[in-house]
């Protein structure tokens, strides 16, 4: 018979504190930074590295964060928001050094680093007024066409934003055609006649026309735009420009038309569906249920639950989504609605879109569109006094973009308190977790990555940026 090992008091001591210097040289040797913005009155230049407090409090059961790093998804194309008429407006009544200053806060790599947005196809719901590229009514083979509307304020908004990042991944989609295309002979709606295209094959033409004309115009003044999403929500019939097209039209003239068109005419541009969005229906999910698909790149999508997201994943496994259109609340700009920003990009992350896409950028001291309607906006300019304003939100989308790089991969994470969180690996291998803290107190968290744990102090309701590297 063996005898049994009797462990001492002052050995269980020793092994004790063998244990917490193990602990203490796990956390040594994985760097962690941290970062964090707070969520308040919107900054220039809001983000802050932090010391790193490791921590031996006991922690909350809901406070536990888990990270699988070899666990991967889809690949990261960018974060940024959209270019509109009013923005650019605004934008060009500062002098060129505050013009300058200003795109550089929004695009240049040290400071918030924007990669990825938006424009419109002519007039959006925050141009001026409505407008196209081809007001001549019946031109069908586009003799009239004509950029020239675009040169005054959207095409220098485009340029100045190039020029602090010309890696800027650009993508744009109409809110309507241009009116005698439809059979309200409107581009907005709203109309006693239907806000749709015309059923005819002339029309189809001219339309696929129509967009190549665009992209064509656009390069020739140094704009690319990566790809075109079809139609802007589909699904809307409002007083600014909008245009109902159902999913299964839009599948139709993709191929029948707008393919054969881009093909003809050597255009690389990628053609997406959508902009979907779930107001009144489920047109992602009516997509997924189209014949002839395959030769669109994807789906856009917008204010949409994550729960269709994951359903429509389900009938279309390899379906790429991407992110279009955040939310555009009502012009308050306010701390508490900047507080749900990143819950909101998290959704759309953790859904599978490679992108988050905040709406307008910039907007005027009145904060309202074309047809007198307010919005946020990430900035704000006062067009008689060129003050410049930061909303909230432009703290919250710089920490997010500054994080949340193209080429990152995200990877699979979960916390039990269900918190706002997003985790990505950077092709370098680097770790970074987007997590947001939304007790009204500071909290000590347990990090764990590939079942070693870290604990860290976080501040409350700030949204904080962790990268971690030797895990």
């Amino acid at each position: 018979m063996t005898k049994k090992t009797m462990i001492s008091s002052s050995n269980k001591k020793i092994i004790a504190s063998l244990l917490f210097t193990a602990s203490l040289f796990a956390q040594q040797t994985s760097s962690v930074k941290l970062w964090e913005v707070p969520i308040t009155q919107g900054q220039a230049m809001p983000l802050k590295e932090i010391k790193t407090q490791y921590s031996e409090e006991k922690v909350e059961w809901k406070n536990q964060i888990f990270i699988q790093p070899e666990i991967t998804f889809q690949k990261m194309e960018g974060i940024g928001g959209a270019f509109n008429e009013i923005g650019g407006e605004a934008l060009l009544s500062l002098k060129k050094e505050q013009q300058q200053e200003l795109m550089r806060n929004l695009f240049a790599a040290d400071r918030a680093g924007f990669s990825f947005c938006r424009t419109a196809i002519g007039a959006s719901d925050f141009g001026i007024d409505a407008y196209s590229y081809a007001m001549v009514p019946n031109d069908f083979k586009m003799e009239h066409f004509s950029i020239e509307r675009d040169q005054k304020y959207v095409l220098p908004y485009l340029k100045s934003a190039l020029q602090e990042n010309p890696a800027l991944t650009l993508f744009a989609s109409p809110w309507s055609p241009p009116g005698w295309m439809k059979l309200s002979g409107e581009m907005e709606g709203l109309k006693q006649k239907p806000n749709q295209l015309i059923d005819d094959s002339k029309i189809y033409k001219a339309y696929a026309l129509y967009f190549v004309k665009y992209l064509e115009e656009y390069e020739k003044n140094g704009v690319k735009i990566d790809r075109i999403c079809i139609q802007n929500e589909n699904d809307a019939n409002t007083k600014y420009p909008s245009c109902v097209f159902p999913a299964k039209e839009m599948v139709a003239f993709a191929n029948d038309y707008l393919i054969p068109a881009f093909k003809k005419n050597r255009v690389k541009t990628a053609i997406y569906a959508g902009t979907f969005r779930a107001a009144l229906g489920m047109d992602v999910l009516d997509f997924t249920q189209c014949k002839n698909t395959k030769k669109l790149a994807g789906v856009g999508i917008q204010y949409t639950d994550s729960r269709l997201l994951t359903d429509a994943k389900t009938f279309m496994p390899n379906l790429k989504l991407f992110h279009t259109e955040g939310n555009c609340y009502n012009g308050e700009n306010s701390i508490e609605q900047a507080k749900n920003r990143l819950e909101e990009v998290a959704s759309y992350i953790n859904s599978g879109s490679t992108t988050f896409t905040y709406w307008n950028m910039i907007l005027n001291e009145t904060t309202k569109s074309g047809w007198d309607w307010t919005q946020n906006s990430l900035i704000n300019i006062n067009r008689k006094t060129a003050e410049i304003q930061y909303n909230p939100d432009y703290n919250a989308m710089y920490i997010i973009s500054k994080f949340i790089q193209p080429g990152d991969i995200r990877i699979a994470s979960m916390n039990k308190g269900k918190y706002p969180m997003i985790t990505v690996k950077s092709p370098e291998g680097t770790i970074k977790v987007l997590f947001q803290n939304t007790n009204p107190q500071d909290k000590t968290f347990e990090v764990t990555v590939n079942k070693k744990p870290f604990k860290l102090k976080l501040a409350a309701n700030a949204i904080t940026a962790l990268e971690i590297t030797n895990y």
